[in-house]
């Protein structure tokens, strides 16, 4: 089974993040990764009180768009927050065991909070994020290993202390689930 990922941008995803991102996706799981072309970000998914837009509501969309191959997996990247009900914000989403993710590099920018911006530091955290959702996709749920990848990131301080690794459970299981 020779599965595929593709990032897909909603709304304007600098190349600069996008090729250095699909390369380390392609080593971390093991497959092709293709940037996918673009699309607008809908704005019927903007929610004016929270200033926020829905990642369900944008993952819905982009499920509608596009048809994609039994083992082909699709990352979506927006440069905007999102939320979930009854969450503050998500620094993703994901369909467990499905075909559709998405990622906000809204919060993972230091920009967001008043800080001078560290490309580096921002580059590992979308990595971070990205094998996050990713791992959701492909099956996993949250490790409760505050190092490993799959750990539930509440903060940004989460985030940061993760490895962009799995943990050796996590990485077993996704190896048995990619054998299926």
């Amino acid at each position: 089974m020779e599965s595929r990922i593709y990032l897909i941008p909603v709304g304007p995803i600098e190349k600069s993040i996008l090729e250095p991102l699909a390369k380390q996706l392609e080593k971390a799981f093991g497959c092709a990764s293709e940037i996918h072309q673009g699309l607008d970000l809908p704005q019927e998914t903007y929610n004016e009180r929270r200033k926020q837009y829905s990642s369900s509501q944008i993952l819905k969309k982009i499920r509608s768009l596009l048809e994609v191959k039994r083992h082909d997996k699709v990352l979506a990247i927006a440069d905007v927050d999102l939320y979930v009900e009854r969450l503050n914000f998500v620094f993703g989403e994901a369909e467990l065991g499905g075909h559709f993710a998405i990622i906000s590099l809204a919060r993972l920018r230091q920009s967001f909070y008043g800080l001078q911006e560290n490309k580096a530091l921002f580059m590992e955290r979308t990595l971070k994020e990205a094998v996050h959702e990713l791992g959701h996709v492909y099956g996993l749920q949250h490790c409760p290993d505050s190092s490993c990848v799959m750990y539930f990131s509440n903060s940004l301080m989460d985030t940061d202390r993760k490895r962009a690794s799995f943990c050796s459970r996590c990485g077993n299981k996704l190896e048995k689930i990619n054998l299926q």
